[in-house]
């Protein structure tokens, strides 16, 4: 199914961190897998059926040289005043030499990292034998000739049961059945730790149905090309898929989604703990939002279920429930054709991989697609993730890296703790809460203790599209065991290899990938400096998630529940506003602004989050004097540091993209957005009054 909604609505749970890594924004506009929630894997063999395609790879990616203590001192441009843009200062150079790839959408250090994980990942499936899991996928991807000459006709048995649908109540079964296959759901589903008994999974259930990125896309006259072009895109749909008068057909289904997007929460709701948190009974359900036939929906999806379910979006999924009511059965079907055709063009015949591209190309600004091979490795490692990074850890990450990591992560938790104790603004109940959430925190480092099993996966080098869906599958029976069960706090959301990090919101817990722990996020020969202000900052981050606008309305155990006073609530809001009017006055790009509150938890995990690890690298000299090195202090590289991990370029439309639908501010402004709230960056670069990012001490904010 497309997991897009799940993504979306389990992103106010599973707290991502650091970064929208380059699969994120990128990747996924050009096909990327769809089992994108958790894995990532990698497959295949050094002979397949598309000619010379081994012959043609690159060069193998060569990590970028970040200087001989671990900042490319190169990208910077000292004829900008620090205070004025510092991230011109630190990375101008940078920017002015660096043309985004036409493949892409943007530039930068998580692309960099990002390709060099890709080469070695590319590695392995050349290595794994042609018969395995990793062998038959890659092989049933690059072999293009056959899937040319397949055309439509492996996905038409799924095309005539949505035709054949005779009824609503058989219609919300095939709703239900497109969480292991290809297609649209007007609920999306997932489960997880139940807020209310955190140590039970429950069903989480939250409104689906749209194929432009966000509500905004149908309504705002911003969006008028993005809209027209995706009217195009349907009609090519209808055409390719034999359904008589396409461009009637394609009204009529941008029609309907318009109108569940006028139903639709903002984004700033939907990551909203109080407001998300709406358990019900399958009957109360039933009786809340009538318009569909939930047992027939979760009886299609294989679900069962005797806990409540965790109705999130309540109001919108009542609204859209009674839209699903009286719309014609035949618009239904139309709108489920075009679901389940788009998600599974990606692994059609060419001419339906290019007009899908056709049309994410105008959302994300990209002007080519990407190599066969680069798109086949992301489908691997979106299907078998733990598969592959089992070999992935084994061979690029060092039992030393993992350790030392590990290490920097008690640091922080105890500079954390510090700054806990020395809050003038919380009382003492509250501190004693506070201490407790943060001592019973558990740090997940590199890879989970046990790996994935895929043994009973069955794939084939002949059979693309039937691969993807026994993923999908396969991935859905995997998440589905999970409800009703104990939660196993062991299980990661995140595959080894994955550039990211994240806080599991009722799990209590923080995870990094090793993906993530490569240069010049984290290197074993880099200064401390650099090591503390880029992967120290996003530590910092991820910690201070648990204490965020929402995760501080969870307790130790991972139960959502109020643990504050009256009064310190109170100043964490007024602290957290004021923060928020700061990041509503940034214009990402023409016309379009930060929305303060949609990103108010990661602007606060990146404030506290550099302050706490500014915090953790003081306290790791022990008294003494950092070095100066190339002319720069201590916490001169430290603020340099945290810069360069957010160093990037993008096209507008990308941009437009992440600020419209987004949890994240563009990267640009998670540099300029905390630094004018902490003193010592003040102090280190002599930014006084005049400079352009300069902040009186008094408006400066400090919640951490």
């Amino acid at each position: 199914m497309n997991l897009k909604p799940i993504l979306m609505l389990s992103s106010a749970l599973a707290m991502a961190a650091c970064t929208t890594t380059p699969a994120d924004e990128d990747v996924a506009s050009t096909g990327a897998a769809p089992a994108e929630v958790a894995l990532a894997a990698t497959t295949n063999t050094a002979t397949t059926a598309s000619a010379n395609w081994a012959e043609n790879l690159p060069p193998a990616q060569q990590p970028r040289d970040f200087g001989a203590w671990g900042y490319d001192t190169s990208a910077m441009d000292s004829s900008v005043n620090p205070g004025d843009d510092f991230d011109s200062f630190a990375s101008g150079a940078w920017k002015a030499r660096t043309e985004i790839p036409s493949d892409q959408s943007s530039a930068g250090v998580s692309w960099d990292i990002y390709k060099v994980t890709e080469g070695q990942l590319r590695t392995i499936i050349m290595d794994a034998p042609a018969d395995s899991q990793l062998g038959a996928l890659f092989q049933s991807f690059m072999d293009e000739d056959r899937v040319n000459a397949l055309g439509l006709e492996p996905l038409r048995p799924r095309l005539d049961a949505i035709r054949a649908a005779a009824d609503k109540s058989a219609f919300s079964r095939l709703m239900g059945e497109t969480a292991g296959t290809f297609g649209g759901s007007l609920a999306g589903m997932f489960p997880y730790a139940d807020p209310n008994e955190p140590t039970v999974s429950s069903l989480f259930v939250g409104a689906g149905g749209l194929g432009l990125p966000e509500k905004d896309y149908y309504f705002d006259d911003r969006f008028a090309k993005e809209r027209n072009a995706y009217v195009a895109y349907l009609t090519r749909i209808f055409t390719q898929a034999g359904q008589a008068d396409p461009a009637a057909a394609a009204a009529t289904v941008m029609g309907f989604e318009t109108e569940i997007a006028r139903r639709y929460w903002e984004v700033a709701d939907r990551r909203d703990f109080a407001k998300i948190n709406n358990p019900m009974s399958l009957a109360e359900l039933g009786e809340y939002a009538p318009g569909i036939d939930w047992p027939a929906l979760l009886a299609g999806a294989g679900v069962a279920t005797s806990r409540d379910i965790i109705v999130m979006d309540n109001t919108a999924v009542r609204d859209i429930a009674a839209l699903y009511a009286e719309t014609p059965l035949d618009t239904l079907k139309l709108w489920q054709i075009a679901r389940t055709v788009d998600q599974a063009s990606p692994y059609l015949a060419d001419e339906f991989v290019q007009s899908r591209f056709a049309f994410q190309k105008v959302l994300s600004g990209t002007n080519e697609l990407r190599p066969r091979w680069t798109r086949g490795v992301q489908l691997i490692d979106g299907s078998l993730g733990e598969l592959l990074g089992a070999t992935y850890v084994a061979k690029h990450f060092p039992p030393a890296a993992k350790a030392k990591m590990e290490s920097m992560v008690a640091n922080l938790k105890d500079a954390m703790a510090v700054r806990i104790n020395t809050n003038d603004w919380m009382a003492p109940e509250t501190r004693t809460a506070a201490l407790e959430k943060l001592a019973k925190m558990d740090v997940m480092v590199g890879y989970p203790a046990k790996f994935r099993d895929y043994s009973a996966l069955e794939l084939s080098a002949d059979d693309l599209l039937g691969n993807v869906a026994r993923v999908n599958l396969n991935e859905w029976a995997y998440q589905r065991d999970k409800i009703d069960q104990p939660v196993d706090k062991g299980l990661w959301g995140m595959t080894p290899q994955t550039l990211n990090a994240y806080n599991g919101a009722f799990e209590n817990k923080i995870v990094f990938p090793a993906g993530i722990l490569q240069p010049p996020m984290f290197s074993m020969s880099a200064d401390d400096a650099v090591n503390y202000g880029a992967i120290g900052a996003v530590i910092g981050h991820e910690i201070t998630h648990g204490f965020d606008d929402q995760g501080r309305k969870i307790d130790a155990e991972g139960k959502l529940r109020d643990w504050w006073t009256e009064g310190d609530g109170k100043r964490f809001e007024a602290k957290a506003a004021d923060l928020g009017k700061q990041y509503d006055k940034f214009e990402a790009a023409p016309g379009h602004f930060i929305k303060g509150q949609q990103t108010m938890g990661e602007n606060i995990a990146d404030l506290a989050g550099l302050r706490v690890s500014l915090d953790a690298y003081r306290a790791s000299l022990g008294g003494k004097e950092a070095p100066v090195i190339d002319g720069m202090t201590g916490e001169q590289r430290f603020f340099l540091a945290f810069a360069q991990a957010w160093q990037r370029k993008a096209r507008d439309e990308a941009v437009i993209q992440q600020v419209t639908t987004g949890v994240h501010s563009p990267a640009r402004f998670r540099v300029l957005g905390p630094l004018r709230n902490i003193d010592a960056w003040y102090d280190a670069f002599g930014i006084t009054e005049g400079s352009t990012m300069y902040l009186p001490p008094e408006k400066r904010v400090q919640i951490w």
